[in-house]
């Protein structure tokens, strides 16, 4: 199954965060009390949201032994730590004993998960949520690209509170001039965005013009008063999320999940691999792992999630740039277009296409 992720290393840390909007992702699984939950885990930060519905279990599954050990991290930060000392040592917040955190949160660790921080102290001492390789691409763009077109002072009148029309014309008068437009292409580009900031195996299967597209979402975006409180785009442009946190970083969140963090596990391997532990589930979180499949796979691999998944259950997944749906692939799942519609149409996570919720017949 995972032969078109044979070149893809999995050594290190992708993505410190997650890049798929919580808030939506929550209010199309309906998670509630007795759901057992399989969910993608990346950073992690969705895997932990999902608790707040207070399921019976959560699996955050990945082939990236690096993405667990983050998740286990962050996940021993919500065991030890008090909210705003969370904050600080995951870099939400200024700290100057980050260090120190760890070794009063490392007992909530393995062994190996211990030796795995240990050797990279400086990681977690500059703010671990820096630190994955997309948003290393995204700081870069912050400090190096983005002064070459616009001052401090006009990013931060972009994020100010205007009405629809006032923001339109702020984004065609202001923002939308030639440098943005060359630059934007030239480091958002598929060779760019696939070896620094992504994997080149990741757009394999992405045939449209990839700088095209994401500037033509970009556009779209912030021409709308959406884009003011979008902490996805705040950290692009300011290189930190600012006032607006993602799900699992707020306050009134924060003690709902640490309530329920030992109903969250970690498995390493594919998502249909972790059948044979844990049985059937019936909410599935499936970021955009589509994407990366050939068809013939992306069949086969939906089919064995089809399967293995209790009656009426619920699925979540993103379309980026490739389109999937697995509704068309296999019978027996009903896609809820109109939901899936509205909640594409305020999800935080611009550059997706398209945001999928389908349920089991």
């Amino acid at each position: 199954m995972k032969k078109h992720l044979n070149n893809v290393s999995h050594d290190y840390i992708r993505y410190a965060n997650c890049w798929e909007d919580a808030d939506v992702l929550l209010e199309a699984l309906q998670v509630a009390p007795g759901d057992k939950v399989l969910s993608i885990g990346s950073g992690g930060d969705n895997s932990f949201s999902l608790l707040t519905g207070n399921p019976e279990r959560v699996v955050a599954v990945d082939i990236n032994a690096a993405q667990l050990n983050l998740i286990a991290l962050k996940k021993a930060a919500f065991q030890a730590l008090d909210y705003d000392s969370f904050l600080e040592f995951l870099g939400f917040k200024t700290c100057i004993n980050r260090w120190e955190l760890f070794l009063t949160l490392k007992v909530f660790l393995t062994t190996e998960q211990e030796n795995y921080w240990t050797e990279r102290r400086k990681l977690l001492e500059d703010g671990i949520i820096f630190k994955g390789k997309f948003e290393k691409y995204f700081l870069f763009f912050y400090k190096k690209i983005l002064p070459l077109i616009h001052f401090s002072d006009r990013v931060e009148k972009l994020f100010q509170k205007k009405d629809r029309n006032q923001q339109d014309k702020f984004y065609k008068k202001k923002w939308h001039n030639w440098r943005w437009k060359l630059l934007f292409k030239l480091f958002f580009s598929k060779y760019v965005l696939g070896n620094f900031g992504r994997d080149p195996a990741f757009l394999n299967q992405v045939n449209v013009p990839v700088s095209d597209y994401l500037l033509d979402k970009t556009r779209k975006h912030l021409s709308s008063t959406n884009c003011q409180n979008n902490y996805f785009l705040k950290f692009i442009l300011t290189g930190k999320f600012g006032g607006n946190l993602p799900h699992y970083a707020r306050e009134e969140n924060f003690y709902k999940i640490k309530s329920n963090i030992d109903k969250l596990d970690l498995f390493y391997g594919l998502a249909e691999d972790a059948f044979e532990k844990y049985g059937t589930f019936n909410k599935f979180n499936l970021s955009n792992i589509f994407e990366y499949m050939p068809k013939d796979v992306f069949g086969t691999v939906a089919k064995n999630l089809l399967d293995f998944s209790q009656p009426n259950s619920r699925f979540a997944y993103w379309n980026l740039m490739v389109y999937r749906k697995i509704s068309e692939m296999i019978p027996g799942l009903q896609y809820q277009r109109e939901y899936s519609e509205t909640l594409t149409s305020k999800d935080k996570g611009f550059f997706y296409n398209q945001f999928i919720i389908e349920t089991k017949l």
